[in-house]
């Protein structure tokens, strides 16, 4: 099924970029990324945030190019959330991500402040949209289910470090470099309550921005898992996730003919092409394949 979000949220590539670093934002806007997250959270030091805020304000008030820049906020429950809303929201950022995550609470209270802000900034109501890290807090992971109609979220992401230091955690990986359980737990969680709110799920970073051999695999599994985009720390991991997002001219070629086959079949259920048979869930991925091929054909 394709999500509701996935209409106005088809970013193949989310590219943080340091807010604090108007060099860094120039570079980044240069680059192929679907989307550019300006971040004011865990790339910009204590001291220099109020700077970053006022980097990442002129950043988005001289921006002249398609998808407006979103903005990674600090989360709700810090001094600095409200200060990062009220610098960036004047500037039309294309949406804020909320890291750290409780509960749908906290996403109802950022649409309050976000609302008051459009209206006080002269900017259409709910033109400002959400995604959440919605992995990072012990209290978000028991509360992934319950976002289905949240206020302006379009999509979910995850993320392993901020939960691996709130359960104590020495480190998340196992000794074969992998996730330990816990984590692919997270990821998991992070997959169904996106499907279960109809929004986007998002993979999150590959850390090691030389290592691109890993990262393609990385976003191949994500894509294959189901996920329909993928964070990214670095520029040049852009080229790879786009790749790997991207539906390869043999896999829109089938998903063509199954779409055909069954528009030709109205009113059955399963039929088969090449040897395999193909039902409804089929039916539904392929054309889940089609959209998103023509709307990146439309780009």
């Amino acid at each position: 099924m394709v999500a509701m979000g996935s209409e106005l949220f088809s970013a193949r590539s989310l590219l943080f970029v340091p807010g604090d670093s108007e060099r860094k934002m120039e570079k980044a806007a240069a680059s192929a990324a679907d989307m550019l997250l300006l971040d004011l959270e865990d790339a910009v030091a204590e001291p220099t945030k109020p700077a970053a805020r006022g980097l990442v304000r002129a950043f988005l008030d001289r921006w002249a190019g398609g998808n407006r820049p979103w903005v990674r906020i600090n989360a709700l429950d810090t001094e600095h959330a409200l200060p990062d809303l009220a610098a960036i929201v004047g500037g039309r950022p294309g949406g804020v991500m909320l890291p750290k995550v409780r509960s749908r609470g906290d996403i109802e209270r950022l649409d309050n402040y976000l609302t008051a802000l459009e209206a006080a900034s002269d900017i259409p109501l709910g033109s400002v949209r959400v995604i959440i890290v919605s992995t990072e807090t012990p209290e978000g992971l028991f509360a992934i289910g319950t976002y289905r109609d949240a206020p302006r979220l379009d999509a979910m992401t995850w993320g392993a470090e901020d939960i691996a230091t709130a359960v104590g955690a020495l480190d998340n990986r196992d000794d074969a470099g992998e996730y330990e359980h816990f984590y692919q737990m997270a990821r998991s969680l992070c997959l169904a309550g996106a499907a279960a709110a109809q929004v986007v799920p998002i993979e999150t970073i590959h850390g090691n921005f030389r290592d691109p051999e890993g990262l393609k695999r990385t976003a191949t599994l994500a894509r294959r898992a189901g996920f329909r985009g993928m964070l990214s720390i670095h520029p040049d991991q852009v080229d790879v996730i786009n790749a790997a997002f991207t539906p390869t001219a043999e896999e829109v070629a089938r998903a063509r003919r199954i779409v055909d086959l069954f528009a030709a079949n109205p009113g059955v259920g399963a039929l088969g092409l090449d040897g395999e048979m193909l039902d409804v869930p089929h039916l539904r991925r392929a054309q889940d394949t089609v959209a998103l091929a023509d709307r990146l054909a439309a780009k």
